[in-house]
């Protein structure tokens, strides 16, 4: 296992921690998009603890906000959030809410929850680095049942518009939201294409390998005057045998049983 992949195992052993400490969460996404985090603020962005509250870094938003257990494991893991503070994720009072707020958790770049709005922003901040001449990157990371959403696509139009190349969405694509199926709920595949007529660099990955996403992400770097798109394919629940591909655990808690074994799992441990 690389060091990237040990990261990204670290990360969901501690979403699995947070989500039966808080008796609720939304585990599925969050672990399927736990190695693109990983490789993101591990290997991509030039962001760390010392300049967290810094504006001349790259910037990060996690449009689904729902999946922030996976945010908050990646800023324990860069010594900004302390592992003990996890497990008052959803407490009255904690800093670590079931969606991030940037006025109370230090290096969340926006407050986010309501699906769509994070391309949107993200949009906003790329333009605003253009004019002030900053050459650091925007990254937004959504879920492919947000692709539904119209403001999805009303901003995808206006980022080919402004020749955004220094912005990179990050679609993971695990075919699965709330209700179901992506397929049977609100066809939107296939999402590459769709990306691609609106103007768009497109790239297609496989979101569980960080050496294939690094790839992508450092050519993506290369790309000039539009903006790209990586549809990262994953894996729902991704680690955790019995949540893998099931909607059922797009959003609920878990027990000290499922708990035990999604832990040992994820350490490689033996298990019935």
């Amino acid at each position: 296992m690389s060091e990237l992949e040990t990261i990204a195992n670290r990360m969901r052993i501690n979403i699995i921690r947070m989500i039966h400490a808080a008796n609720s969460g939304h585990p599925g996404g969050s672990l399927s998009c736990a190695d693109i985090i990983a490789t993101l603020y591990f290997r991509i962005m030039n962001v760390n603890k010392d300049n967290i509250n810094s504006t001349n870094r790259d910037r990060f938003i996690l449009s689904k906000g729902h999946r922030c257990e996976t945010l908050y494991a990646a800023l324990t893991e860069m010594g900004v959030i302390p592992q003990e503070e996890l497990l008052t994720f959803r407490k009255f009072g904690s800093r670590l809410q079931g969606h991030p707020s940037m006025n109370k958790c230090p290096g969340v770049d926006m407050s986010s929850g309501s699906l769509g709005q994070g391309l949107s922003v993200g949009v906003g901040m790329a333009i605003a680095n253009k004019m002030d001449g900053n050459p650091n990157r925007v990254y937004v990371l959504c879920g492919d049942g947000e692709c539904q959403e119209g403001m999805i696509w009303e901003r995808a139009m206006s980022r080919s518009h402004y020749q955004l190349d220094n912005l990179c969405l990050i679609v993971d694509h695990n075919y699965l939201q709330s209700d179901g199926h992506i397929r049977e709920i609100m066809n939107n595949s296939p999402l590459g294409k769709k990306f691609d007529s609106f103007g768009w660099n497109v790239f297609g990955v496989d979101g569980h390998d960080p050496d294939v996403l690094t790839a992508a992400l450092m050519r993506a770097k290369t790309v000039k005057d539009k903006p790209t798109v990586i549809i990262a394919e994953t894996v729902k629940g991704k680690g955790v045998s019995f949540m893998e591909n099931e909607p059922d655990w797009h959003g609920k808690g878990i027990n000290d049983q499922q708990y035990d074994q999604a832990i040992r799992e994820l350490r490689g441990e033996d298990h019935e």
